[in-house]
């Protein structure tokens, strides 16, 4: 039996693996052994543990606690974690999911034991190498053995680079796990508590948490001035990071648009449905927007998600409050360009690679 281990932390990431661990429970629990490991990277109960409950997720057997801390100190403390529960389990896999400093905590540590890893989510790329997690994202890639790529354009960054050229490297298209998984819990979403039934009648759904945004005072006013503009005329809602919400509350910036609490992935897929539009800096909320047909403006200046500026669908507005109130005003309808991440089997094709690789 091959053993997997699984390193997690970060919200998006629970939603990945929720999906994985459900296929390869359901018909792959006599081939693969798999134990999770949760750094606590986000270890707010409303930023993980609903997650794990509203997505009957198994408790992760280990629970590094590591969260709150800077980048480097962060990323040390889950390397010291994630390296004695390898030496304790002795895994065959280390298998990680996206760009943060988890994924690249669990990369590091299995390159220094021998350890294969499987990178899901592989070869994208914002080429902005100020961001931690293009950093995060490039470096695991180069270390990864086998590369499982949601897009097309992935695979295309990957081979450009020269990855086929590795030693041992296999990039594999397998299409997105969170497109899997939003098919999924789709018929099991339900309406966050926080949100009143006057908002129904159209409403713009946002997020801001990005250290682009947030660390930057100047950007986080222009980004919140655009919304309290457009709240004049269409509610805003924002689920809104406790990091985030402090800095607005310490730094005395007026919001008049409605802020509520973090919610589950059950409640944030029933407000992508039934939104008008998404403002979002997050990189997974862009994807969720197409996969709900919902227009997207990403308040950044560049994207990992290429394929999503290429379809119309998601603008990039930047932190120019100009900007975003125009393309809000101007706002076109969603223009559906077929099934760019996959079709929806993402789970079967990441396992069938791992049992093959598994065998040579």
């Amino acid at each position: 039996m091959i053993k997997i281990l699984t390193i997690i932390g970060a919200r998006p990431q629970i939603i990945k693996a929720a999906t994985l661990s459900r296929t390869l429970k359901n018909h792959y629990s006599s081939q693969i052994y798999e134990v999770m490991v949760h750094t606590g990277q986000h270890y707010d109960k409303n930023m993980s543990a609903v997650f794990f409950k509203d997505m009957k997720v198994p408790k992760p057997k280990y629970n590094l606690g590591v969260g709150g801390l800077s980048q480097s100190a962060m990323t040390g403390r889950m390397m010291e974690g994630i390296e004695e529960v390898c030496l304790k389990e002795n895994p065959n896999w280390i298998l990680v999911y996206g760009d943060t400093n988890s994924t690249l905590a669990g990369a590091l540590v299995a390159s220094k034991l021998r350890i294969k890893i499987a990178h899901v989510e592989a070869g994208l790329r914002s080429y902005n190498m100020n961001m931690p997690e293009e950093v995060n994202r490039i470096l695991t890639d180069r270390v990864s053995t086998l590369l499982f790529c949601p897009t097309t354009l992935s695979v295309k960054n990957l081979e450009s680079e020269g990855f086929n050229n590795f030693p041992k490297t296999k990039i594999k298209a397998v299409g997105d796990i969170m497109f899997e998984g939003a098919l999924y819990y789709s018929k099991q979403s339900k309406k966050p508590s926080e949100f009143n039934a006057h908002d129904d009648n159209g409403f713009v759904l946002a997020t801001i948490h990005r250290a682009e945004t947030t660390d930057k005072i100047e950007n986080l006013k222009s980004v919140i001035k655009a919304l309290n503009k457009i709240h004049e005329s269409t509610t805003v809602v924002m689920p809104t990071h406790p990091k985030t919400r402090s800095i607005i509350k310490n730094n005395n910036i007026e919001v008049t648009f409605k802020m509520i609490n973090p919610v589950g992935y059950l409640e944030m897929i029933w407000l992508l449905q039934n939104c008008k539009l998404v403002i979002t800096d997050s990189g997974g909320l862009q994807k969720e927007a197409y996969f709900f047909k919902k227009c997207c403006l990403t308040t950044r200046t560049e994207t990992e998600w290429l394929e999503l500026l290429e379809t119309g669908n998601n603008i990039l507005v930047g932190f120019d409050t100009k900007k975003i109130l125009s393309e809000f005003y101007s706002l076109r309808k969603f223009k559906d360009s077929g099934k760019i991440y996959g079709e929806g089997n993402t789970s079967n094709l990441i396992i069938t690679s791992l049992l093959e690789a598994s065998r040579i």
